[in-house]
């Protein structure tokens, strides 16, 4: 009876020992509601682009590193084990999820390595917060929201980088709506993409795809526009390469 005695009271202890008191949470709640800030913070800027990965996916990244990062911590140090076991299969994890943000959108076009590399970065964020480096984890929040807003709105202004932009122009199925637009693309020395063509009773519609600068693409818009045979034209936006 006594052995018994004993070894229920070892279990108990054990399990008492394995609790959680409340002051031993504060400190990992607090890491993990910094990395979802943090995560939060980078994913707002990719929902406002409208990139795949958006708020939930870099909050869940973020907070689900900074939540490995944690455990590889603890666990190790409950059975004396490697602290870094966990967090060192974060990486390869994070690598397989942007390796499937990457797609082939539109002949050679490939988008999504941005965001790829965004999840990359969002997840050492993650775990910088899950280690407790703070600061570190806070300057390369605001570095990589410096990166994404600045360095794009300058590879635009400077027309630093090439970009596919849709248009869709009407005019008189007998005007020769091909050969009109193919003479305003001269002027860039560039030709339709992805051309779709919709012909009406009253006119042709077509759609394409045109690459070029920034500069460019507003040369060409406004080549379309002052067509005397294009009756109308709409740019469609961008088709995001990254």
């Amino acid at each position: 009876m006594y052995l018994e005695f004993r070894g229920i009271g070892g279990l108990a202890d054990r399990k008492l020992e394995n609790m959680e008191m409340p002051s031993d949470l504060l400190v990992p709640l607090s890491r993990l509601v910094v990395a979802a800030f943090l995560g939060g913070a980078i994913g707002l800027e990719r929902e406002v682009k409208h990139r795949p990965a958006g708020l939930r996916t870099n909050i869940f990244i973020c907070v689900g590193a900074a939540m490995f990062t944690i455990l590889s911590d603890k666990l190790a140090g409950q059975n004396v084990g490697d602290h870094t076991r966990i967090a060192a299969q974060i990486i390869p994890g994070i690598g397989f999820i942007g390796a499937g943000s990457i797609l082939h959108y539109r002949g050679d076009l490939v988008t999504g390595i941005t965001s790829a590399a965004t999840i990359f970065v969002v997840a050492s964020v993650g775990m910088a917060v899950g280690g407790g480096f703070y600061l570190t984890a806070i300057f390369a929040t605001a570095l990589i929201l410096t990166c994404l807003f600045l360095l794009g709105r300058a590879e635009e202004k400077f027309s630093l980088k090439l970009a596919l932009h849709t248009y869709e122009v009407t005019g008189p199925a007998e005007a020769g709506l091909a050969e009109e637009v193919n003479r305003v693309l001269e002027c860039i020395h560039s030709m339709m993409q992805n051309v779709q063509v919709a012909a009406t009773r009253q006119h042709l519609r077509m759609q394409f795809d045109v690459e070029g600068t920034h500069r460019e693409q507003k040369k060409v818009l406004e080549g379309l526009k002052q067509s005397p045979i294009v009756e109308s034209v709409t740019p469609l936006g961008p088709v995001q390469a990254e």
